[in-house]
């Protein structure tokens, strides 16, 4: 028969052993999705092959001419000297052309990707950005990648969804397709893309999702997202998302958004060039760190990707044959794109306890179809799974891409030995501790200074095992009096939407266009605050919860020239 002592023990044993148990069927009840800025794979993380030579990185041997018509133009070959980028490279979808292919043919079944150096060129005589574009960072660099790439998965083959710029990427991220847009064209953007997304299988499924937002949620591009039975959806990011992560109340579906604007007090950390990369390096780390100290640590996947390139080199050949068209939907004039070849590869990383340590993930080997890639519609098609979502593939593009369930597939217990933050495993042992204390009475003393031991063993663990603080780059502050960027500017447009200014005669062709930096994120805060606000009015009025938010202008933002038409 079992001794006091010996009991209060096994309780001990089954307590703590429960925190770790054996999962059957998929473990992920938490997908967290972050979508970072204009970066290429080569150029944040490409020299980490000479860490794990089985990832597709570089090695030096790659360049780029100055003129891919010119047999004996200069060389640009890649190095590892990437610093602050400013300006912006190019990558519209006529940049992004000449980038793959060194020309307007697109006629290669193997683009030499040997267009870079030649296409800043003509935005940049003087070289400089000739030599931005053809540099990456030495893994110490960005050191928080540097360790999520080693402990966890990193794609080598992950492609943008199309050789375009930020926001139709973004827009396939959650819903497969970008409705036809190759560009961003200001009038779309703001009366929303009406494409069914993820979020509505979800929720259609009885599965939450939540929306962690800082200066704007670019998400609200989706025109059905303004709905107003979805204004509980999105949260300040804050203020909300590690208290939600820490108190075990984090969504099934997670969306977190960056600070778009760059502001001395609160700088950008998006990672979009003029941007500093530290800035991302220590978002990306809160973030984890946040959600290693979640209680739902142990069923949560983590995918870290970035929209597109942003004009930086990648040595791996663009896919452009068997791509399907999402929806049929052929782009305007003068491209008439047909959807059906890929963006270049960008970084992309997945979370998780229950990732083997050191995976590193190519294609997706001939699955679901012989031509699937890795690219952002990936997200949308690995959600379903996971979740086991009745609904049908959104297009034929999430149909078709490569699904990555499969490496939260190959253990029964989640890893012990993950970086980062330890404080959700305090909480159950020293319940323990408490537990025994009440129970064994006079020697309680003893369980407490056993446990106190353990307690200490494992702080000390978590101090060595934290993610490393990356190393500043931008030498000096945000220059927040600078005019907002062209993706700015799509945010600003946005915001006049969610603001109601979008009626008067200056949108969209002037909204924000004199505006600084400090003053575009004043107003984008401004507006989303209103725009909640009164999606929480008519809540509470009981207005029908499928209609979409219609705001009018503030009389503080109304031009002499306004519109007498109403939204």
């Amino acid at each position: 028969m079992f001794s006091k002592t010996s009991f209060v023990f096994l309780i001990l044993f089954l307590i703590v052993r429960n925190n770790n148990v054996i999962h059957a069927g998929s473990p992920i009840k938490t997908i967290v999705v972050l979508v970072m800025e204009n970066r290429s794979f080569d150029h944040m993380i490409g020299w980490m092959k000479k860490l794990n030579p089985e990832i597709n990185g570089v090695d030096g041997s790659e360049w780029n001419p100055l003129s891919t018509t010119d047999p004996k133009s200069q060389r640009f070959f890649f190095k590892n000297q990437a610093q602050f980028v400013d300006p912006d490279p190019g990558h519209s979808f006529q940049a992004i052309r000449e980038q793959i292919f060194g020309s307007n043919d697109t006629s290669s079944d193997h683009p030499p990707m040997n267009g870079f150096a030649q296409q800043a060129f003509s935005m940049d005589p003087s070289l400089n950005m000739s030599h931005n574009v053809m540099n990456g960072f030495e893994p110490d660099m960005v050191a928080v990648y540097k360790t999520l790439v080693s402990e966890f998965a990193v794609f080598d083959r992950w492609f943008a969804s199309v050789p375009s710029s930020t926001q139709p990427n973004r827009l396939y991220v959650h819903s497969g397709t970008s409705a036809g847009a190759t560009s961003n064209i200001p009038a779309k953007l703001a009366k929303g893309y009406p494409q069914r997304t993820i979020f509505e299988n979800l929720d259609d499924a009885g599965i939450s999702f939540g929306i962690y937002y800082q200066n704007i949620p670019a998400t609200l591009f989706y025109r059905n997202l303004r709905k107003i039975k979805y204004w509980g959806k999105f949260h300040p990011y804050g203020t909300s998302f590690k208290k939600d992560a820490r108190d075990g109340k984090l969504p099934g579906y997670v969306v977190v958004e960056q600070r778009y604007t760059d502001t001395k007090s609160e700088p950008g950390n998006d990672d979009h060039p003029s941007h500093d990369v530290y800035q991302g390096q220590m978002f990306v780390k809160e973030v984890y760190e946040t959600l290693r100290a979640s209680p739902q640590w142990n069923e949560t996947l983590f995918v870290i990707t970035y929209d597109e390139h942003g004009g930086f080199y990648d040595h791996v050949p663009t896919p452009v044959r068997g791509v399907p068209s999402p929806d049929g939907i052929v782009g305007p004039e003068p491209f008439l794109f047909k959807f059906d070849r890929l963006g270049v590869r960008v970084p992309t990383i997945a979370v998780s306890p229950w990732i083997e340590k050191g995976t590193v993930v190519h294609g997706p080997n001939g699955s679901p179809f012989a031509t699937s890639e890795f690219e952002h519609s990936s997200i949308p098609a690995t959600v379903k799974k996971l979740f086991n979502l009745s609904a049908p593939f959104l297009t034929k593009r999430d149909a078709w891409a490569g699904t990555f369930e499969g490496i939260v597939q190959t253990r029964t217990t989640p890893r012990t030995d993950c970086p980062g933050s330890c404080y959700a495993s305090f909480g159950p042992v020293f319940y323990c501790c408490t537990v025994a204390a009440q129970l064994l009475g006079k020697t309680s003393a003893l369980v407490y200074f056993h446990y106190l031991f353990v307690l200490t063993c494992l702080f000390l663990t978590c101090i060595l095992e934290q993610l490393p603080t990356p190393m500043k780059i931008r030498q000096g502050e945000a220059n927040e009096n600078a005019k907002l960027s062209e993706f700015q500017q799509e945010l600003m447009q946005l915001a006049a939407v969610l603001k109601g200014d979008h009626v008067l005669t200056s949108f969209p062709d002037n909204i924000g266009k004199d505006m600084t930096v400090k003053e575009g994120k004043e107003y984008m805060e401004d507006a989303v605050k209103r725009f909640f606000d009164a999606g929480l009015q008519a809540l509470k009025m009981g207005v029908d919860v499928e209609q979409i938010v219609q705001m009018k202008p503030s009389l503080t933002t109304r031009s002499p020239k306004t519109s007498t038409k109403t939204p």
